[in-house]
């Protein structure tokens, strides 16, 4: 069991299934299935992680008359800790997210008042020097947690997700900090492995995973000589891929503390996020240890290495 620091946005979500998008904004949408309740990168991270077995320290931020008991969905299983949820905000953001049968989205989000809110950082300290890793975003209020995280000595990872050329000079210090980098390429132009490249020789992190969505991903691992691209696997039916990305980058952490093996972990992740596209909901779909076993001893026992590569290259 690690422990670990997660530092990132929670908000509502209001997520609606539709037939087709773009769709007819003059038709009255009848029997679509509709969820509201928590979400946001940072939840959903705690949410899988807690699943893993991992001790989470979850650090977040919310509207002032928030109760964040809220977060915890009465229907689950697990529980996620939420003292460290501090409500400094004016009002909780919010998202809604219109998703179809081809996985794509409309997504309208508003963050509210996030980028002036302040963490209280007196909590961080004695915390951030028993974890093992900080899991954070690149919201302005997490700033802060790259110091502490630095001062401790701690590995820190960086779910970035999408992005942006232009406003990369304003995450450089997320960025020249970050052991561990998870960004989609969902707005990256050019060819990947060139962007990798190009990232490395600016920023020189351990990993690099690059999302690549039905595709699958590209793995760097700079201290094993590894930069390879893996295909996407099969589990369940795929109902809704957003929050695949946040439910890979946690449970390749979780095994890559464990183990020290970014193919074994990426692998595990790769299940992990295939299983967690086949529900609805963002904070839900996450398996235990017990059942990545199981899963994964049913997709690699039986699919073959150019299966998984997408490349010929030798069985790790």
């Amino acid at each position: 069991m690690s422990k670990i620091v997660i530092a990132g946005i929670t908000q509502f979500e209001t997520v609606i299934k539709v037939d087709s998008i773009p769709f007819d904004m003059n038709r009255m949408i009848h029997d679509s299935p509709i969820y509201v309740g928590g979400g946001g990168d940072a939840m959903n991270e705690a949410f899988a992680l807690t699943t893993l077995g991992d001790q989470v320290y979850f650090m977040s931020v919310v509207g002032q008359d928030q109760n964040v008991e809220v977060f915890n969905p009465p229907d689950f299983k697990v529980h996620i800790n939420t003292d460290y949820i501090l409500p400094v905000m004016k009002s909780t953001p919010s998202e809604i997210i219109f998703f179809d049968n081809d996985q794509h989205q409309l997504i309208f989000q508003d963050l509210k008042d996030i980028r002036q809110a302040k963490y209280d950082m007196s909590m961080v300290r004695p915390i951030m020097a028993e974890a093992d890793l900080l899991l954070v975003s690149n919201a302005n209020f997490c700033r802060p947690f790259i110091h502490y995280a630095l001062s401790a000595g701690k590995k820190i990872a960086l779910n970035m997700r999408s992005y942006s050329k232009e406003k990369e000079k304003y995450n450089a210090d997320f960025l020249e900090n970050a052991d561990i980098i998870y960004i989609s390429d969902d707005t990256i132009e050019g060819d990947p492995y060139e962007f990798i490249d190009d990232f490395t020789r600016r920023y020189d992190p351990e990993i690099i995973i690059l999302g690549q969505g039905k595709t699958g991903l590209i793995l760097y691992d700079r201290d094993r000589h590894v930069k390879f691209h893996y295909n996407s696997v099969k589990t369940n039916e795929v109902v809704n891929s957003l929050g695949a990305g946040n439910a890979l980058i946690s449970c390749f952490i979780h095994y890559y503390l464990e183990t020290k093996d970014s193919v074994n972990a990426i692998k595990n992740g790769l299940l992990y996020a295939s299983y967690k596209t086949g529900f609805m909901r963002t904070c839900e779909g996450f398996l235990t240890p017990e059942q990545v076993e199981q899963w994964r001893d049913l997709i690699w026992k039986t699919q073959s290495v150019t299966d998984m590569y997408g490349v010929e290259v030798p069985e790790n």
